[in-house]
């Protein structure tokens, strides 16, 4: 097995008043390189606690997490901002692009902090944004692209920084339906590249393109199994 995130025994409690809120209980769960997963779950599951523990913005009450062969459970925030800028490329349900910037800016933000000339950053940022299907929108702000060319954007600047994994919540949500098959198109060949893909998503259309879906209850894993319809499909490819 070659994991590239193990999670061991996981928990994760919130205090809210004097009250402590149970968000994740006892969670284990391997990932290799290379898979597509999607984890599931209704609101409250605990599947954004999993999803922030797992993109390093949060750590755990207890439990360790193995990420690329690095135990990240108890990293300093310094720490855990190095590791989610070099390991982890985010997209987010609402973009989070700078409205000031061109798209060739917003793809080219992750690469300041690894310390890249600036023309290395631009040569990167086109490349990655011509792999996305924008090479022709470069110097368009964002309210000058539509939602589907924002969140095209948005996997431009997560894939930018060569990330061990691709961490996308609710991916679609801002999105209506044929924009949505779009990216989710543009999803499963990120992952036919050989990136690892996590897409967080409560909706079961987004979660068949995944090879595996993890589904929370109550804190819990309720059941992990591989996708059928989606091993079917790739194997006829």
């Amino acid at each position: 097995m070659d994991n590239i995130i193990q999670i061991k025994e996981i928990v994760k409690n919130y205090f809210v008043g004097t009250q402590i809120v149970r968000a994740l209980r006892s969670v284990t769960i391997g990932i290799d390189k290379n898979e597509y997963v999607a984890i599931m779950g209704p609101s409250g599951s605990g599947k954004s606690t999993l999803m922030n523990i797992i993109g390093c913005l949060d750590t755990p009450t207890s439990g360790i997490y193995i990420l690329n062969g690095k135990d990240v459970s108890k990293l300093a925030d310094n720490q855990l901002a190095d590791i989610r800028n070099s390991e982890i490329g985010f997209i987010f349900q609402t973009f989070n692009l700078l409205p000031r910037n061109t798209a060739l800016e917003n793809v080219m933000l992750p690469l300041i902090y690894a310390g890249m000339s600036k023309q290395e950053r631009k040569n990167r940022a086109s490349e990655v944004l011509e792999s996305v299907g924008l090479g022709d929108r470069i110097t368009h702000r964002p309210n000058e692209l539509s939602g589907g060319q924002k969140q095209r954007v948005a996997v431009a600047r997560a894939l930018v920084n060569h990330p061990s994994i691709i961490l996308a919540d609710e991916p679609t949500g801002n999105l209506d339906s044929k924009t949505s098959i779009d990216i989710m198109g543009l999803f499963d060949e990120i992952h036919e590249r050989g990136n690892t893909v996590i897409v967080v998503t409560h909706e079961e259309d987004i979660a068949k393109h995944a090879n595996r879906i993890i589904r929370l209850i109550d804190g819990q894993i309720e059941s992990d199994m591989i996708n059928k319809q989606t091993k079917a499909t790739s194997i006829k490819k």
